[in-house]
């Protein structure tokens, strides 16, 4: 889990210093997915250490599910950006769909290994 939450932290890291770019350098909340990236990336670290493992583990799903509940807006305004329909911030909502799939999806992993770990330990 450790390799994959510090991939997720690069990807949110581009996510946000692209989003920080292509908005001319204007929007600095273009950044808040980097600054979960960051997060992540920080918890990754501290899960290599095996006594904190667990622990910076679980703070990383709730980085994640932090960055799902504050980007998932994008995801409601994403069919109409598709169909061509004018939304406000065009950039903001892609980003932001982006950044709500890869913490999903990482949460969605998270949990699983989280269960397929506890059941390891009940049963060995």
């Amino acid at each position: 889990m450790p390799a994959l939450t510090l991939l997720l932290a690069v990807l949110l890291v581009a996510v946000g210093l692209l989003g920080f770019v292509g908005s001319g350098f204007q929007a600095p909340t273009a950044l808040i997915p980097a600054g979960l990236g960051v997060l992540l990336a920080l918890a990754a670290a501290l899960a290599r250490l095996p006594k904190a493992r667990m622990h910076a583990m679980h703070a990383a799903v709730l980085v994640a599910l932090l960055g799902v509940v504050g980007t998932a807006s994008g995801l409601f305004q994403l069919p109409a950006l598709i169909s061509g329909q004018p939304v406000a911030r065009p950039l903001a909502v892609v980003a932001k769909s982006v950044t709500a799939v890869l913490c999903l999806a990482y949460v969605v992993v998270a949990v699983r290994s989280f269960i397929e770990a506890r059941r390891a330990r009940t049963a060995g």
